[in-house]
């Protein structure tokens, strides 16, 4: 096992929250520390960013904090995100369209009851090969609940992907096995992401434990090793989007109505390498944090004047990041970790 690996390009994260306001001055700093320079950011605030001009002032206020990360900005998909905004926003430089179904996450209130309704901005997305995201699952309803509500989604994926082949999807945060098999069923235009956390969770993890707590939920042994075993692969459909979700602990530790989120930015690329290197895979890390979800996104980005070196040393979580009302708690706090990030040139 090697005990330093030096990575060509620093990390690219497809898949970021940081928040607005004082949170998201407490966070974005953190990109850098989890050797992460690509930032692929999530657009539901409060209200969501359903204009061009909205996105574009909330890229310039992360830039404000730290302009050294590339920021790779979306829309929040809405009724609002007709295909007028959808060449705007192309013109703009903004990459993708973030779909969330109502109800079913994080500031998720005004997503998607209906797909259909949606096919003509979704065919100018396709015209100007913007990407979109999907937060895979249906609502909870009937049958329906959080443990299948991804795999009920599967056949949205499929359908979607049959009326619009040329339209890049990514199926965001893959928590099952069946979800990677639909990925791989599908062609060149799907791809997926995954998450550092779903790398370790299960049920057993979260259920009585708000701080493993996410959307979508992990799931049963044999879907961890799923992804596990897509990551670690070698196939370019399957990258880092690490979903890393802050959220401040008074909301993580309530009774009733815990906040969905795992926060891993910190410490993202760690993470993964403590994975990878239980599996003896480490030979297969940087493909999947540095060069699959660059090529698939097709992404121009600033020159890192810095580098990204993974080391073989302990390395304890902190209990905390930040403190009073807006501290957060990071995935596996207070655990030693096998590796640790050293950002290089600073």
């Amino acid at each position: 096992m090697a005990d330093t690996i030096t990575l060509s390009k620093p990390v690219a994260d497809f898949h970021v929250h940081v928040r607005d306001g004082d949170m998201m001055k407490l966070v974005v700093p953190t990109i850098k520390l989890g050797g992460v320079s690509v930032a692929y950011i999530m657009p539901n605030l409060v209200p969501p960013l359903t204009s061009v001009a909205d996105v574009l002032a909330y890229k310039s206020r992360l830039e404000t904090v730290d302009p050294s990360i590339t920021y790779i900005m979306t829309l929040y998909l809405s009724p609002a995100i007709t295909p007028d905004v959808v060449h705007d926003a192309a013109k703009a430089g903004i990459t993708g369209v973030k779909c969330y179904p109502a109800g079913v996450t994080t500031n998720s209130e005004h997503g998607v009851a209906s797909y259909a309704p949606y096919y003509p901005t979704f065919a100018a997305m396709e015209e100007e090969d913007m990407v979109l995201n999907l937060h895979g699952e249906c609502p909870s309803a009937g049958h329906i609940h959080v443990l299948n509500a991804e795999e009920e989604f599967l056949p949205t994926l499929k359908d979607l992907h049959a009326r619009f082949p040329k339209l890049r999807i990514v199926l965001e945060h893959c928590t099952s096995a069946a979800a990677i098999q639909a990925v791989k069923e599908c062609g060149p235009t799907v791809a997926a992401t995954i998450t550092a956390h779903h790398l370790f969770l299960t049920i057993d993890n979260w259920a009585g434990n708000s701080f493993n707590y996410c959307k979508p939920v992990a799931k049963f042994p044999a879907d961890k090793q799923a992804l596990l075993d897509a990551a670690t692969s070698g196939d370019p459909k399957f990258f880092f989007g690490s979903d890393s979700a802050p959220h401040p602990i008074v909301n993580k530790e309530k009774g009733k109505g815990a906040a969905a989120g795992v926060f891993t930015q910190t410490h993202a690329a760690a993470y993964v390498a403590e994975a990878f290197d239980q599996l003896g895979k480490l030979d297969r890390i940087e493909a999947f944090l540095c060069e699959f979800g660059r090529q698939f996104y097709k992404i121009r980005e600033k020159k890192a004047e810095w580098s990204v070196v993974l080391k073989n040393e302990q390395n304890i979580v902190p209990p905390l990041l930040g403190n009073g009302e807006f501290a957060v708690v990071p995935f596996k706090a207070g655990e030693k970790l096998n590796w640790k990030v050293e950002i290089v040139g600073l």
